[in-house]
């Protein structure tokens, strides 16, 4: 019981976002492209309603994954985020009224299989619920220095799909980062009451990371396919989560021969992952006046 509350949670929060990011995806192809970060991209996002729907579920997303990190480790929670590709992809399939492929869906089976065999070899345990502040300031230089990093690398290639992978690795830093400060948040939140939790620095933190990780994710969207960016998001979130549990909440995961099984999960999940980027799903989501820009149309 301990664990079905977080991985139930997290499944909710997987769900919400791949609905978020299909809704906001067809919105972003509706607003006017720029080849640098563009502060009104938001403004425009704004008076879209699909995008406004997509909001929406990312608000849920956001209470099941509190609600996750508040009863289960990071280690457990973040990686099944993992599922949010084939989730996204499925979920486009059905609004698009197309359907995966044969290959589609044996890639799936890849990722919850291989997510399955990796978690169930890890078994992560975690007891700390508390991080010292001289545990948070390197890892939170490491992860901010990365994420200004690729942003620069990102600005410098031209759209397409290299521009996509780096700022979903960017987005995917900034959301890993976020998770681990919104679960000492919550924390604060369960022993303090709304007054610890408004005083705490770490709640105004994963506020403002998640900002700057929405906004990555909006300009990830406008810079390349889908297919481009949610692989790196998906894999890398759940890696950079797996690196944040065991150095700041010491969250421990099963070593010695249990890593063989381990390796062979992430393995089966790469395949999937690598197997589903190859379906030409990017069609599903093109905007109407995308489309006729494709076909030529006045």
């Amino acid at each position: 019981m301990h664990t079905l509350f977080p991985i139930v949670f997290a499944l909710c929060a997987a769900f919400s976002n791949a609905v978020a990011t299909v809704l906001q995806r067809k919105a972003a192809l509706t607003v006017p492209r720029s080849e640098g970060f563009r502060a009104g991209l938001m403004l425009d996002l704004l008076r879209r309603p699909v995008w406004l729907s997509g909001i929406l579920a990312v608000i849920a997303a956001g209470v099941c994954q509190a609600l996750a990190l508040a009863t289960g480790p990071l280690t457990i929670v973040q990686p099944l985020f993992v599922l949010e590709l084939p989730l996204t992809l499925i979920v486009a399939s059905f609004l698009m009224h197309r359907h995966l492929p044969g290959t589609g869906w044996l890639a799936v089976t890849l990722v919850v299989a291989g997510l399955a065999v990796a978690l169930a070899a890890a078994s992560p345990t975690s007891n700390r619920t508390h991080v010292a502040l001289d545990r948070w300031i390197p890892a939170l230089a490491v992860c901010m220095g990365t994420v200004v990093a690729l942003a620069l690398a990102a600005l410098r290639r031209p759209e397409g799909r290299a521009r996509a992978a780096c700022l979903g690795a960017a987005t995917a830093i900034s959301y890993a980062v976020t998770a681990a400060l919104m679960k000492a948040s919550t924390h604060i939140l369960d022993e303090q009451g709304p007054v610890g939790f408004f005083s705490a620095w770490q709640t105004y933190a994963f506020a403002a990371t998640g900002v700057c990780a929405l906004f990555l994710l909006e300009n990830a969207m406008q810079a390349g396919p889908l297919v481009a960016s949610q692989p790196a998001l998906t894999l890398g979130d759940a890696m950079v989560s797996l690196a944040l549990g065991i150095t700041l909440y010491e969250e421990e995961i099963r070593s010695g021969w249990w890593l063989l099984p381990q390796l062979f999960g992430v393995a089966l999940i790469a395949a999937g992952v690598l197997a589903l980027s190859r379906i030409p799903l990017t069609q599903s989501l093109v905007a109407p006046d995308e489309e006729r820009r494709t076909a030529g149309a006045p």
